[in-house]
């Protein structure tokens, strides 16, 4: 039979063959030292570098990614000095350069006192689950974009207009500043998809909507599809005489894309009906007013026969 030290000798072998076994990489540090007593050798595998490099909690700490670094070790040592379990997300430095996400869950051991004794804990590779959030992540922010953008024309939807609109007004209205906006309106946009077909008034509706982002450049101004054929060009900081100039510019531009109707009372062209509005927000002043006020002129540009500019 097998005396005691034997079978705890046993035992022990057995233990370290599981731990070892395992994808998980087994630790334990010595408080009192701050060295490793033990690493399991799969770290190597994981992280290229041997067991024997792993001496003390610097070898931990140095190979970490320099914007973890700093609050990882603060808390687990934190944790620690409490005699809190806990485990913490970073990224940690492979030997040849590259970064491996690691998950360390964190065991306080104490002794007959309740002094703190070691820290016990496994490594686990998460690179997958990153790389998983990752995508989750990019996905959401893609799926958010597109909550915000015309699926058709690529540029902003009601949605965000309304978004951008609320902003622009209460930003005008703080800093004192003339805040301008142009509606416009396809001329005769029905008889070109019954001319033309549907298929071809999406393109039309995509061209159009190019052609606006070119006459408003600057990295402020906005450009919506503010439902059907209508779109919306919001203008900060822009006094009427250079919103005007915005609206011309937009005539010109789609002249130049020559985008044939057929059947255009106006034109032989596709063309736009424009009305725009400039204000100076006061706290008396109302948004929805000054939208209106705006709509007013759009509808006046086509009664006057369209292909034209109504700015007062």
């Amino acid at each position: 039979m097998k005396n005691k030290p034997e079978e705890l000798a046993a035992d022990s072998s057995v233990y370290k063959t599981l731990l070892e076994s395992t994808r998980a990489i087994p630790w334990k540090i010595d408080w009192k030292t701050m060295k490793f007593a033990y690493i399991g050798p799969q770290i190597e595998a994981l992280l290229g570098w041997t067991p024997q490099s792993w001496q003390s909690v610097e070898d931990w700490a140095t190979r970490m990614h320099p914007d973890d670094q700093g609050w990882v070790v603060d808390f687990c040592v934190a944790q620690s000095k409490s005699g809190i379990d806990h485990e913490a997300d970073y990224r940690a430095l492979h030997k040849d350069g590259h970064y491996v996400w690691i998950r360390d869950v964190v065991h306080v051991s104490r002794d007959e006192n309740g002094e703190v004794e070691a820290l016990i804990g496994f490594m686990f590779d998460i690179s997958e689950r990153k790389k998983t959030e990752e995508k989750v992540v990019a996905l959401q922010k893609k799926l958010e974009e597109y909550s915000f953008q015309d699926g058709l024309t690529g540029v902003a939807n009601r949605r965000m207009f309304d978004s951008f609109m609320d902003e622009a007004w209460h930003s005008a209205l703080r800093n004192h500043q003339p805040l301008s906006v142009l509606l416009l309106d396809i001329d005769n946009f029905k008889q070109y998809n019954d001319l033309h077909g549907h298929l071809q008034g999406d393109e039309c509706l995509k061209r159009i909507a190019k052609v606006l982002m070119g006459a408003a450049t600057r990295s402020k101004d906005f450009v919506a599809r503010f439902g059907g054929e209508e779109f919306v060009i919001v203008l900060p900081e822009t006094n009427p005489a250079a919103a005007l100039k915005v609206a011309e510019r937009c005539h010109q531009h789609l002249l130049r894309e020559q985008i044939a109707h057929g059947n255009n009372s106006a034109s032989q062209l596709v063309t736009l009906s424009i009305g725009v509005g400039t204000i100076t927000p006061a706290r008396n002043d109302s948004l929805n007013d000054f939208l209106e006020l705006v709509d007013q002129r759009l509808y006046e540009a086509k009664h006057q026969g369209r292909n034209r500019i109504v700015a007062a």
